[in-house]
């Protein structure tokens, strides 16, 4: 009985070792991503603003 125990408990200690790990790949390029388009979102807006500006000037 015991063993039975050992054994599932093991078993449950692995899968949640397992969700945990694919969990945080998951959300590191999910982040990954998120960083990538606000940079893409922040050159975009710094390139409008310096349209505008300079326009104003002129």
């Amino acid at each position: 009985m015991w063993t039975l125990i050992g054994v599932f408990a093991a078993s449950m200690v692995g899968g949640l070792t397992l969700v945990a790990t694919t969990l945080s790949r998951v959300i590191r390029v999910e982040v990954s991503s998120l960083h990538a388009r606000f940079d893409h979102l922040d050159r975009d807006v710094h390139a409008l603003a310096d349209h505008l500006w300079r326009r104003g000037t002129d």
